[in-house]
């Protein structure tokens, strides 16, 4: 059973409240907010308004994640993924864009963009320390634990 946090959002869009399409989905697509569709050139990046403004309680943070759609089927992916929304943030959400693909790739108005899973965090508190706890896979990294 999953629990439900309410969050408050403008929407200044013309499109509907963003939603999850199934009964197990973890991220809501996003949708362009676009006066006129925009076109991003091959390795070219844009930053793509959606009209919406959020609240969320403190303690959580939204993540705005690439679609893997638009990515396989165009090479349409986000520069900063997963980008962070803070929940102090009030400004609207914004989506950094970039067509990795050999081709010009048209953004439309009411297009699915992204996703944004809101997810719970913990803040920590740093203890320094002299030493760290010895484990297995110790200092190695970068692909260490794939050589076996």
């Amino acid at each position: 059973m999953n629990v439900k946090v309410k969050v408050k959002i403008i929407n200044k869009s013309h499109h509907l409240l963003p939603a999850y399409e199934t009964q197990s989905s973890a991220g809501m697509d996003i949708r362009a907010n676009l006066e006129k569709p925009v076109t991003l050139n091959p390795l070219q990046r844009a930053l793509v308004p959606t009209g919406l403004f959020i609240e969320l309680p403190n303690g959580f943070e939204a993540q705005i994640r690439p679609r893997s759609g638009l990515a396989i089927k165009h090479g349409i992916s986000l520069v900063n993924t997963p980008g962070t929304i803070d929940a102090d943030y009030r400004g609207e959400i914004k989506v950094i864009m970039i067509n990795l693909s050999d081709t010009p790739f048209v953004i439309n108005d009411g297009e699915r963009i992204c996703q944004m899973v809101v997810e719970r965090h913990e803040r920590i508190e740093w203890e320094e320390a002299g030493t760290l706890s010895e484990t297995e896979r110790g200092e190695g990294g970068f692909g260490h634990t794939g050589k076996k």
